[in-house]
């Protein structure tokens, strides 16, 4: 337990430079574009005097130098204060909460599905190495690593929500339903089948790949050779031996894959009309709103650090000589 409290310890310690990063280069790269909320703002409404536009960037506190906003900025986030939309005119704290949780159920399920599944298939693509269900499961993961989510997202939306009407079209759950508890979540895993495998299938594919490759490699490993000459059953040898040992490196891509998880959410909300994460990236961006887009960015740096935070729990776990070495250094 200790030593999993030091390994936290020193992991948030570190994350702390990365995040102040991510901030301060987010926050000068903004400045660099042309116009700003508030003139998105004056669009909308069919035009504004420049009194009016000086008297909302004065509110906002967009009249202020680029160094004073940004140590306002920074002494904000310190207090857990992300701002105020100009273009939903809400804090933007309390907007991120209403839509991150659609984002964590279809990030999570789709982790799930491709981790589980592709780390199965891959166990037993590489039990049997060059055997014919190695090749299928070998040449039918190829085929769905080059299929872009997009595309699969808008051909299972067609065939299996327009054609056949199996699943709904859009949305996160069915509006106004009044559905509670148990039936809600049925309601919410029925509306997600479609978008978690358009998101899924890629990575399910790129850990079918990578645990195939590692058990290929662990099998020539000297203590799998002492196991198979002691004379173990090969299932023992596969799932003791190969398999644990194989998974050590999708661990770690599965954490490294956080971000472009995160950033494949953004397509996949948009082709089935999720209300989640990256739809809302998208209307900041178009309403020019920076405060929102600002806010959207230092959520998912720290979502990114605690999924590499828990991956690193994972992997000590699994090899405690990598976890030992961590806490101690």
């Amino acid at each position: 337990m200790q030593r999993t409290l030091r390994l936290i310890r020193r992991r948030a310690v570190s994350s702390i430079p990365v995040l102040l990063i991510v901030v301060v280069g987010t926050f000068l790269m903004m400045e660099l574009a042309s116009g700003d909320a508030v003139d998105a703002y004056l669009v909308s409404l069919g035009g504004g005097d420049a009194g009016l536009a000086a008297s909302l960037r004065e509110s906002y506190g967009l009249d202020q130098s680029t160094l004073a906003r940004l140590g306002l900025y920074l002494a904000s986030l310190v207090q857990l204060d992300l701002g105020y939309s100009v273009a939903f005119n809400r804090p933007i704290l309390d907007i991120i909460l209403e839509r991150l949780p659609n984002t964590l159920w279809l990030m999570g399920s789709a982790t799930a599905l491709a981790f589980t599944l592709g780390s199965a298939l891959g166990i037993v693509a590489g039990a049997r190495p060059g055997s014919v269900v190695d090749r299928m499961l070998s040449a039918g993961s190829l085929a769905l690593y080059a299929v872009p989510s997009f595309w699969l997202g808008l051909v299972l939306s067609l065939v299996f929500a327009v054609q056949l009407r199996w699943f709904p079209t859009s949305g996160i759950e069915t509006i106004a339903s009044g559905k509670t508890g148990i039936d809600r979540a049925l309601d919410v895993a029925w509306h997600l089948v479609l978008p978690v495998t358009a998101l899924g299938v890629l990575y399910l594919a790129l850990f079918l790949r990578m645990m195939r490759a590692g058990m290929a490699e662990v099998w020539r490993q000297d203590f799998v050779l002492a196991a198979r000459a002691k004379g173990l059953a090969r299932h023992r040898i596969v799932l003791r031996h190969v398999a644990r040992n194989a998974l050590l490196p999708l661990v770690t891509v599965l954490g490294l894959q956080s971000a472009t998880m995160l950033g494949g959410s953004v397509v996949i909300e948009s082709v089935f009309a999720i209300p989640g994460f990256g739809r809302l990236a998208q209307e900041a961006v178009a309403a020019r709103d920076t405060p929102l887009l600002m806010g959207i960015i230092v959520v998912s740096a720290v979502l990114v650090i605690l999924v590499n935070l828990m991956v690193d729990m994972a992997y000590a776990w699994l090899d405690p000589r990598v976890g030992s070495a961590e806490a101690s250094s």
